[in-house]
């Protein structure tokens, strides 16, 4: 069957498309959870391709969801109103009804004022908002049903999709409109974001799960899905290896590391692991390719400011094109939003390199709770799509038992590299090592690793010192390494 747009980009993607035409959708969700903003979307598609629509207000007044649609930058040019809302006369000329019901009193009016704005307008998209109103236009449950069948019938025989919303509660749940209908997306309002959730999509599959979205001033209802796998194509046979410009640690890693990896670098705070990094960034910007970093504690120009200390033009990189620094503010994206940003970037810009500085940068900046596992995916999906992923890890403990990071993520890494702080003879040295090379072979020492204004120096192998990943090496004298 052929598919109308949702009018929202993110949904669409959700719905694998958007819904499917001559059928009716339930929008349910709780005040503030933007059910009619949806609806508006759909109207405003529809009005962009010279559709005619129409909207059956039961609640606001035209005036009133005209003036709050521009507001979200919507125009409605082409979308009918039918205001079925109670006027200020009602409560004026307020009558009461002796023998018969008033839903037996209104209801005619209600359907033939509908039968007559169909049949002018002949909309192809048809938005009731809210559906709850009929309850109180029918005598009992039994009627309800068989009433709000009948008219979604009739909508679709006259060849419209219909979306309507219904304001549910524990005292009157909506549960007899979920039945009617052939769809119905759950919107939420959390404590600190909102997310909607599809629970039924008759006829068509969707992607489950909970989906964040906002409504923003201006451009309406943004919607973020969640991260999934079932159309990605994984990479095959491009697993070249990447140099990191300095030949002691390509010797460490047989190499360097593979294209279309996962790389974590772990370190306590000040061993160089962003450096370390953009060394990596600076031979891909030799080779012509694009890398975004994306930064959760410094800004743009202290990062730039540091690299060009220490060697690494930068500033360079990011004029010639090959080097985009994204600053992500605190409390600012979802997990889903971060997510949707850096694969629109990579499929837009071709991206080949992506770094996300840090761990720790991202759980604390990203709203929600729990959002590791998120980043966890995001990392393997850029794998899975030809990029190469590096991700630097805060480790609190700067001596003492040796600890990669303080979260349980070194499943995710395909390569994992330690920069580490050793004491010797009351001196403080940082040492590198691998500890992870899912793909090939490594070296199985560890180097002295510095930071100099030329760039990254790092020694041979730390061969006269046991007991490194203590924090407190103990030389060993010619005589013992002889025995």
């Amino acid at each position: 069957m052929g598919r109308l747009s949702t009018g929202i980009k993110g949904l669409d993607k959700v719905l694998y498309g958007g819904f499917l035409k001559q059928k009716a959708y339930l929008i349910s969700g709780g005040p503030g959870a933007g059910k009619t903003t949806f609806c508006l979307h759909f109207l405003e598609e529809g009005s962009r391709k010279g559709e005619n629509c129409l909207f059956i207000s039961l609640g606001e007044r035209e005036k009133q969801i005209r003036e709050n649609a521009k507001d979200l930058g919507l125009k409605l040019k082409k979308v009918y109103f039918l205001d079925l809302s109670p006027s200020s006369d009602y409560f004026v000329n307020l009558e009461s009804y002796d023998i018969f019901s008033p839903a037996e009193v209104e209801k005619e009016p209600v359907a033939n004022a509908i039968k007559e704005a169909v049949e002018s307008y002949k909309p192809k998209r048809v938005v009731i908002d809210s559906l709850t109103q009929f309850r109180y236009l029918a005598t009992d449950v039994f009627q309800f049903r068989k009433e709000v069948l009948s008219l979604l019938r009739y909508l679709a025989d006259n060849g419209a999709t219909v979306v309507f919303t219904s304001e549910a509660s524990q005292e009157t749940p909506d549960d007899d409109l979920r039945f009617l209908s052939d769809g119905v997306i759950d919107l939420f309002v959390g404590e600190d974001y909102r997310y909607l959730v599809v629970r039924k999509f008759r006829g068509s599959e969707f992607l489950s799960g909970t989906h964040t979205y906002e409504i923003k001033t201006g451009k309406g209802v943004v919607v973020y899905p969640r991260l999934h796998f079932e159309s990605v194509q994984p990479t095959f046979g491009n697993f070249e290896k990447l140099s990191f410009g300095v030949p002691e640690i390509d010797e460490l890693l047989y190499g360097g590391i593979e294209r279309s990896t996962v790389s974590i670098v772990a370190g306590p705070s000040g061993t160089g692991k962003t450096t370390l990094c953009m060394q990596f960034l600076k031979e891909a910007s030799g080779r012509g390719e694009r890398s975004v970093l994306y930064t959760f504690e410094e800004a743009p120009a202290k990062i730039i400011n540091r690299c060009e200390q220490v060697n690494i033009p930068a500033k360079h990189m990011v004029e010639k094109g090959t080097l985009e620094i994204v600053y992500v503010p605190p409390n600012i994206y979802t997990a889903d939003a971060f997510a949707e940003m850096v694969k629109e970037d990579v499929e837009k810009n071709k991206t080949q390199i992506v770094m996300i500085d840090s761990t720790s940068g991202y759980d604390e900046a990203i709203i929600g709770k729990k959002n590791l596992p998120y980043l966890f995916n995001l990392c393997k999906y850029l794998s899975l799509n030809g990029v190469t992923v590096l991700l630097p890890t805060e480790v609190k403990n700067i001596t003492g038992d040796f600890v990669i990071s303080n979260y349980d993520i070194s499943y995710v890494a395909d390569n994992i590299l330690f920069l580490r702080y050793i004491e010797v003879k009351g001196q403080l040295r940082r040492t590198i090592g691998v500890l992870k090379k899912r793909l090939s072979n490594f070296e199985k020492t560890l180097r002295e690793f510095e930071i100099t204004q030329y760039g990254i120096k790092v020694g041979e192998p730390l061969r006269n010192l046991e007991n490194i990943l203590t924090g407190t090496p103990r030389l060993i004298d010619e005589k013992e390494q002889r025995s």
